[in-house]
């Protein structure tokens, strides 16, 4: 089975007034505020999954700070998870520090949703070093057994539209004060999978794993083999960030590294299947 774990849709209503709806979140209209700025509907996404062999992907809107879009956005997941159920599966999004988190999480888990993500931790404006910013959101998604992605950035290198502040040191703090959550780490951690080396941080992050969103934009391809080389290739999970990416961009990458089959199945489906009890 193939998995996507990263893939953003928004409804096709949202899509029409894109212009009028980039102007209700700051974070939002940063990420699109780009003539090349691409979106997808869900059908879109299934046209996507048929051409690259897809079986399933992880499907969510975009982190807001305003409660009433990430409710519309969650609705829209909802919607598609229940018209495709072999296909999709539906995170929901919502302001951490927000009230009506537990409320909005509870609805969306009993519609039918199985995690949280992506959490854009500038889009919300949270330091998820700080347990006093997340604590809740992780109490909530560890008594509900919804798993967090959680969106990271490498902290060098060049600028790009979203490049936010939460690197490495933040995401182990956030791992490590949070235990029994499970977390994939969006954009390998920001690099944080290679401080994986060090022996107590690998013992310390047993309940995390990375997706590859974006990668072909942050690293070289040997970026993967790397990741053997320092033990965490089965923590590794295919997110195209899609419609950004195509997993046939990726598709593209493996075939430049000396990846086995063996190793390219765990990242295509095997690993996150595993992870989150698939």
């Amino acid at each position: 089975m193939n998995i996507d774990v990263h893939v953003h849709i928004l409804s096709p209503d949202f899509i029409k007034d894109i212009k009028k709806n980039m102007d209700r979140d700051a974070h939002f209209k940063l990420l699109h505020d780009n003539p090349k700025a691409k979106f997808a509907t869900a059908e879109d996404v299934l046209e996507n999954m048929e051409k690259t062999k897809i079986d399933k992907s992880i499907v969510f809107g975009f982190s807001c700070l305003d409660p009433g879009m990430a409710r519309e956005a969650n609705d829209y997941i909802i919607e598609t998870v229940k018209k495709y159920p072999d296909r999709f599966i539906g995170f929901a999004i919502f302001p951490p520090q927000d009230p009506g988190l537990e409320k909005e999480l509870i609805r969306c888990k009993e519609a039918g949703l199985m995690g949280v993500g992506e959490v854009i931790p500038d889009a919300v404006h949270i330091d998820i070093s700080d347990q006093e910013q997340v604590g809740n959101l992780t109490a909530v998604c560890k008594e509900l057994n919804l798993p967090i992605l959680m969106h990271t950035n490498e902290l060098v290198g060049h600028y790009y539209p979203g490049k936010g502040k939460m690197g490495p040191e933040q995401a182990y703090r956030f791992a490590i004060n949070n235990p029994e959550n499970k977390i994939i780490f969006a954009h390998w951690g920001g690099g944080l999978f290679a401080y994986e080396l060090m022996p107590e941080v690998h013992q310390a992050l047993k309940h995390v794993c990375y997706d590859t969103a974006a990668s072909p934009f942050l690293f070289y391809p040997a970026v993967y083999e790397t990741a053997r080389l320092i033990g965490v290739l089965p923590k590794v999970v295919l997110g195209s960030d899609y419609p950004l990416l195509s997993p046939a961009r990726y598709y593209k990458e493996w075939a430049a590294t000396d990846l086995t089959e063996e190793e390219i199945r765990g990242i295509c489906g095997e690993n996150a299947a595993r992870f989150l009890g698939l």
